[in-house]
Order: C-alpha cells, then structure tokens, then sequence
C-alpha cells in the first residue's frame, strides 16, 4: 500500500518543486496549442457565464467573511484570504494546522507550519520519514535545510523528484512546495542547489516550429510580443510593462489586481495581450472570454476584461488576432499565465513566469 502511495505521489506531484511562481499552466506542460488558420472556427456560445475579475475581498481582524475567526491573526493565512481565496480550517494535525483554500472551482490543501509565516501546498500521508528513505533508497534521497520549523527531503524517482517536508512529530512527510506568507516559492530557493532540479529554459526564435525553449536559439521576446493584438491602459510616458493573459486564469486576475495600483497612481503603463490556455478545464470558455475581448477596441480590452465582458459575440477578426496572439506566446516559450515582460533599466529584458513575488521589486527594475 505504502509502495503504491508513493508511485501515485511521483505520478501526480512529481513537477511541483520545480514549478515557477503561481501561474494557469498549459496543458501537460505545453506548449500552446495554435490552431491552422485555415480551419479555425469561433467556438460555440458560452452555456454557463464566465467569472469576472473582482476586486480582493477585505480581511478583517475579527476573522469575517472569507477568513475564519480561529486563524485571523496567521500571517500564512491572512495573506491567502487577501487573495480572495475563502478558508476552510481542518485544525491541528501532527504538530501543524491545516486549511483548504477555494477560489472559484479551484481548491488547495495547506499545512501551516508552526509558526504560521509558512505553508506547505500538500497533503498529509501515511508515510514517515524514514519509511519515505527505505522505500526510495538512501542515494535517492537528499536532506534539505530546515525553513520555519520543517526538514525536508528532496528524493529522486528515476527522471522524477519531489521534496517532501516532514511534521514536527516526525511522524508523517507532506510532498509539496513550501510557500511564505508573501507568496514566495521557498521550495524553489531549497532546491536551487540541487543539480538538475530546476530546469534551464531560453527563450528562443522558432525554426521549424519548434518553441524558444526547444530550439535554444536565445532571441528578443519584446518585439514579438509589441506585434501581438493588445489593450494598454495607464500613462504614455510611465515604464512599460506586457502580460500575457488567459481571461478566465485566477492567477492573471490576481496580477492584475497587484498592479491597478500601480497604473492608477500613473507610476505604470501595461499592455494585456489576451491568450487561451484553460480550455481543457472550462469546455472552452478561455477562448471564447479571449475572442470577446480581442473584438474589442484596443482602449477598451483591458477595462472590459475588468469589468467581466467576456461574454459578447466575437467579431469576424477576433479568431485571426487571436491565433496570432497565441502564435508570439509559443514563440517566446510562454508555459502559463500570467506572463511578465519589461525592459529593465540597463537594456535587458525582464520577465516573471508566473506571479511576481514582489510587485515593488518589479516596478522598480523596469526602465523608463
């Protein structure tokens, strides 16, 4: 049974220590999908209505609306209602606390540690830790430095690994990604050491149709994303930033959301280039949400991905912008939404894969 438990785990979380920062993932990996020209078609009506952005819920201290009142005061958790997330608390379990986080259709499963600033994205097993050594044998098997409270173990299964973080008690690992209350993929910094555990990617030109990451032919990614079919809102003369969006990806909404502020305040001029990469989990509601939006005027995307307009019939050239919008993103190697491109102060480009874990740190490398 243990041995079985531990394949289901190679099998179902093996790329999670790996992974980049929170982001709507491609199918199987990738790469994006983009249809032949020839034949592509509008996609049926929607049959259900898509979920807009909505602005982040507020937390209180007394713990109401999303945040229950017995983890108001857990940094770890405070951090994920901000997010919009609401919480589900399971209580303590082998020395640690765990919570379900809900977004819509999509859930995690959290253990806080103990002192509340972290949490691993994982559920609990049957395993100990010496158990997880003996059945993976020593030599596949590496002792990660302790964060918050946790060991871990960073273990090989053929081409596969994942870290799994072990309980205060000893008695049970957690396989999974360590986050802190900021956002930040601690595994990913656990790991960084660890020869082949975290894969080097160049984005690249595409000849013979092969993405930048399979060609290995190092190429600019900004002058084909500025040929893409996108929505700018914000100031001309601010620093500017392009993301690559899938309309309906919670991830690509919650960027949006971090950087408003930003445009608002004049600090930050941003270009939304809409793609299509959920369809294998919404029946095809990404592309009809991006056609929507395409069909719009280049003023008007971006406030009508705000205000959830992404419903409307697509016009007669959203397909074509659309197809070419997801052309550029295999082109640049793109793996998910949200995608962050930027040229930095000294000339090079910029880019976050995924959520920025500091928006600051973000704005603050873009040039003028």
């Amino acid at each position: 049974m243990r041995a079985l438990l531990l394949c289901t785990i190679f099998g179902a979380l093996s790329g999670a220590a790996h992974a980049a920062a929170p982001r709507c993932a491609l199918p199987n990996g990738g790469p994006i999908q983009v249809a032949d020209r020839q034949t592509q078609a509008a996609p049926a009506a929607p049959t259900t209505q898509a979920t807009p952005p909505q602005p982040v819920p507020p937390v209180d201290s007394a713990g109401s609306g999303t945040l229950p009142k017995s983890l108001a005061n857990v940094p770890f958790v405070q951090h994920v209602a901000s997010a919009g997330a609401a919480i589900s608390d399971f209580g303590p379990s082998h020395g640690m606390r765990s919570i379900a986080a809900r977004n819509g259709d999509q859930f995690m499963i959290f253990q806080i540690t103990p002192d509340g600033q972290a949490a691993v994205s994982g559920a609990l097993t049957e395993l100990t830790a010496a158990q997880l050594t003996a059945a993976a044998a020593g030599g596949n098997v590496t002792p990660l430095p302790s964060q918050h409270g946790l060991d871990a173990l960073f273990v090989r299964s053929g081409a596969q690994f994942q870290v799994f973080y072990i309980t205060p008690d000893k008695e049970r690992v957690i396989p999974g990604v360590l986050w802190d209350s900021a956002g930040k993929d601690l595994t990913r910094d656990e790991v960084a050491n660890v020869p082949g555990a975290i894969p080097t990617v160049t984005v690249g030109d595409v000849p013979g149709g092969k993405t930048g990451a399979e060609s290995g032919a190092a190429v600019a990614a900004l002058p084909l994303v500025q040929k893409a079919s996108f929505g700018t809102v914000g100031s001309a003369s601010a620093p500017h930033l392009w993301m690559v969006i899938d309309p309906q990806c919670i991830y690509s909404v919650r960027a949006y959301q971090m950087l408003h502020p930003f445009v608002e305040a004049g600090k930050l001029q941003l270009s939304i280039i809409p793609i299509s990469v959920l369809d294998y989990e919404d029946n095809g509601q990404s592309t009809r949400s991006a056609l929507a939006l395409l069909s719009k005027p280049p003023e008007q995307l971006v406030s009508a991905w705000q205000a959830g307009s992404v419903n409307d019939p697509p016009s007669p050239a959203a397909a074509e912008r659309l197809q070419t919008n997801k052309a550029i993103a295999q082109a640049i190697g793109l793996q998910g939404t949200p995608t962050l491109l930027w040229k930095k102060s000294d000339g090079t480009e910029g880019r976050t894969d995924g959520l920025p874990t500091s928006i600051d740190a973000l704005i603050a490398s873009i040039g003028s």
